[in-house]
């Protein structure tokens, strides 16, 4: 499959069709009526953030299942991600905001976007929007628009930045919003994820698990998985993860006569001195001194 990469707005304007665009760093595209112009088996790269805001005739995936979201779906992308639109990809109504990392670099927002896990959602895990949410961000929308289409001084980037901020504090909440929403789907998400994890370490591995193996079990992005149970348990998967070490490593200590190493290796650990430190940062005692306890 050929990959086309757009590296800067320029690109996307020429791919798009746009002629030259208003400010080098930033568009703020209407895309309604618009069909996907990629060739037969591509794909493209994008070097620049994007939101996209798009509304369907029909059902969209969630999760597991499937919902009607007619009102319209946000789908955010991070520089070097690969988009593959749907042959026939039609977008009923909807806009996309694109910017690149060089507007944001060393802003406040360069640093707050970091904590936007949304940017490295899987398609399928699309902020779902209502009527009057989906005018809340179409008018930062459009105050970013109006801020780069006048005449440009050197206040015209912070106020832009300050509009996309403004429009990612709404998706955080209405991504809050929409994890509650569907509770019964998220509940039953993160019970899979306890079950799997209590299953893995019913036996020995080679190897500790991360966060991408039990995100591709239950088809869910890492990023997507951690907010689930962060929003649901108070914990990110990497800290269930580590808290269930915990508990295996203390029944062994408890129940059998294996050394330190041995445990460590049975749990799926390189390294014993990583097993050491990490269940004094969970417990406050080394192993050793846990079982002299007990």
């Amino acid at each position: 499959m050929a990959i086309i990469d757009i590296k800067s707005i320029a690109d996307l304007h020429e791919i798009a069709g746009l002629g030259k665009p208003t400010h080098p760093l930033v568009a703020a595209i209407e895309m309604t009526g618009v069909r996907q112009p990629t060739p037969s088996n591509s794909s493209y790269r994008l070097g620049c953030y994007s939101i996209l805001c798009k509304q369907y005739i029909g059902q969209l995936k969630y999760g597991q299942s499937y919902y009607d979201f007619g009102e319209g779906s946000l789908m955010f992308t991070a520089p070097g991600q690969v988009m593959t639109p749907s042959p026939g990809d039609y977008v009923e109504q909807g806009w996309g905001l694109f910017f690149h990392p060089d507007l944001i670099n060393n802003s406040p927002l360069g640093r707050k976007i970091i904590d936007c896990s949304f940017f490295h959602y899987a398609t399928n895990e699309a902020l779902f929007v209502t009527e009057e949410e989906k005018q809340i961000l179409t008018t930062c929308f459009d105050n970013i628009r109006k801020e780069y289409s006048q005449r440009i001084d050197k206040h015209t980037n912070s106020l832009i930045q300050s509009n996309i901020a403004l429009l990612l504090d709404y998706c955080t909440r209405f991504y809050d919003r929409q994890f509650y929403t569907h509770e019964k789907v998220n509940t039953d998400m993160v019970q899979q994820f306890e079950k799997l994890l209590k299953d893995y370490f019913a036996q020995e591995h080679t190897a500790l698990p991360g966060v991408a193996y039990f995100a591709k079990q239950l088809h869910l992005s890492p990023n997507y998985l951690s907010d689930l149970l962060q929003r649901f348990t108070g914990k990110t998967t990497q800290e269930h993860i580590h808290l269930q070490v915990v508990d295996m490593a203390k029944s062994l200590l408890w129940s059998t006569e294996k050394n330190i190493s041995e445990i460590a290796y049975s749990l799926g650990f390189e390294h014993a001195s990583h097993f050491t430190r990490l269940f004094k940062q969970k417990t406050g005692y080394a192993p050793s001194e846990f079982r002299r306890l007990n």
